[in-house]
């Protein structure tokens, strides 16, 4: 069934989803400051990419990546957060948009947390 559901989630928009966070990451790694923040968007860009059957589970990131969590939600993770969020919410409201809309709450736990997540 996540066989299926990945490849319905690539023709309605998860190839769109998952480059868009590609060009994320590679924008980001173009200064020494951004490399770190682009190297967690092309980490997530794959897990976008194919996202049924996978989970997130946050976890002990540390001190330094609690310091890079900071930054990122300042920056750049709020407004990927919220994006997702209200996508989520969008496609919940039909029957047939919940699973996908389940993926996009995944993917906004990210938007906060994308240092220490572990996908599993």
């Amino acid at each position: 069934m996540n066989f299926i559901g990945n490849i319905i989630w690539l023709l309605f928009g998860g190839i769109i989803s998952a480059v868009l966070w590609f060009i994320a990451g590679l924008v980001l790694c173009v200064t020494i400051i951004g490399i770190p923040f682009g190297l967690q968007c092309l980490k997530i860009s794959l897990f976008v990419l194919w996202p049924f059957g996978r989970d997130i589970e946050p976890g002990n990131f540390g001190v330094g990546g609690f310091l890079l969590n900071i930054i990122w939600i300042l920056l750049f993770g709020w407004e990927l957060a919220v994006l997702h969020l209200v996508i989520g919410v969008i496609l919940c409201v039909t029957v047939i948009g919940i699973p996908f809309g389940l993926q996009h709450f995944k993917f906004a736990i990210l938007g906060f947390v994308p240092f220490g997540a572990r996908i599993e």
